[in-house]
């Protein structure tokens, strides 16, 4: 496992756990999301965590490396295709820590799409080995990763 399994890995994980811990906001975030009721909405929040969470596991441990590729090129696959759907709508899309309801631009899409491109990378190229800065790298590119989420957040004049 190289430096960008191990980063997407702890990105799944980061979001099934902020979804177990903000459940009654992120219930609401994804019924606006995929169109349906806050029955279906808590499903489909459960059903999230559990495939990123599972996806996580299998990126962060030698053999199921593919799998994990698979499963987190799904979720952010259909998670940009929700997004696509409500681009220009004002919603908590529950990409942040906190709420922040904003419009679904293409940056969220972009993001989703490029994060299941690079999980796609993890699953056909042959598996990187375990080396001693690979965790490092894969904080480095985590932080790299919330700091674009946050900077793309500052609303801007120039930005439509």
């Amino acid at each position: 496992m190289g430096a960008l399994a191990l980063s997407l890995a702890l990105v799944l994980a980061g979001s099934a756990l902020h979804k177990a811990l903000s459940r009654e906001r992120l219930t609401l975030a994804a019924a606006r999301l995929a169109g349906t009721g806050p029955a279906s909405g808590a499903l489909l929040l459960a059903a999230a965590g559990s495939v990123e969470m599972l996806a996580a596991l299998a990126l962060a441990l030698p053999g199921p490396t593919r799998l994990g590729a698979i499963l987190a090129a799904a979720v952010w696959l259909v998670y940009a295709a929700a997004l696509f759907a409500r681009r220009g709508q004002v919603l908590d899309c529950g990409c942040d820590l906190f709420a922040r309801e904003k419009p679904v631009s293409a940056f969220q899409v972009g993001r989703a799409l490029m994060l299941a491109a690079l999980a796609t990378l993890v699953g056909v190229l042959p598996a990187a080995p375990l080396t001693i800065d690979a965790p490092f790298a894969a904080l480095a590119l985590v932080a790299l990763y919330i700091a674009a989420g946050e900077l793309a957040a500052i609303p801007s004049p120039h930005r439509r």
